[in-house]
């Protein structure tokens, strides 16, 4: 990854497109229980909002919207919101491990809060999955960085 980032016109691009990227990530996100997406997938595309960054602008530009630090938080915030979620069931209500333990009204089926536990699980899975991506991306682009090109395996001489 080039530490200056890219030719202009991709940095235009790239900042034009980081907030509909963003905001259809969240979208998501938010509708999962409704539509076909949620959690992993919104957060996958979140995540790909900020590689963007990133590749376009280069490792500093990128890092100063979401560092490695802030990512490896939200990393584990998001695996302990996603747990206490689960086991909310378990110490409220019956039981059951990862019940939906809050009641949807009968008028507010089908729209965006008639999910209950399953809005949230969303949301803490899709704040995990965009973090942890972009930890993986900062750390492979490092370790790339670091490592120089790669030569590939010494090949023998004379052998057929």
């Amino acid at each position: 990854m080039n530490a200056s980032g890219m030719s202009i016109i991709v940095k235009t691009v790239a900042r034009w497109l980081k907030g509909f990227i963003l905001l259809y990530g969240i979208y998501i996100v938010l509708n999962g229980h409704l539509t076909p997406g949620g959690g992993f997938a919104g957060g996958v595309i979140i995540a790909c909002g900020f590689i963007l960054l990133t590749l376009a602008g280069g490792e500093v530009y990128g890092l100063t919207f979401f560092s490695r630090r802030m990512s490896s938080t939200l990393d584990s915030v998001g695996l302990l919101a996603f747990v206490t979620i689960a086991w909310m069931a378990t110490w409220w209500a019956s039981g059951v491990f990862f019940q939906n333990v809050i009641p949807t009204p009968a008028d507010a089926q089908f729209s965006l809060f008639s999910g209950g536990t399953i809005m949230a699980s969303n949301m803490a899975l899709g704040l995990k999955v965009a973090s942890s991506l972009f930890l993986v991306f900062t750390v492979m682009a490092a370790l790339r960085l670091v490592g120089g090109p790669d030569d590939g395996p010494d090949e023998e001489e004379g052998e057929a």
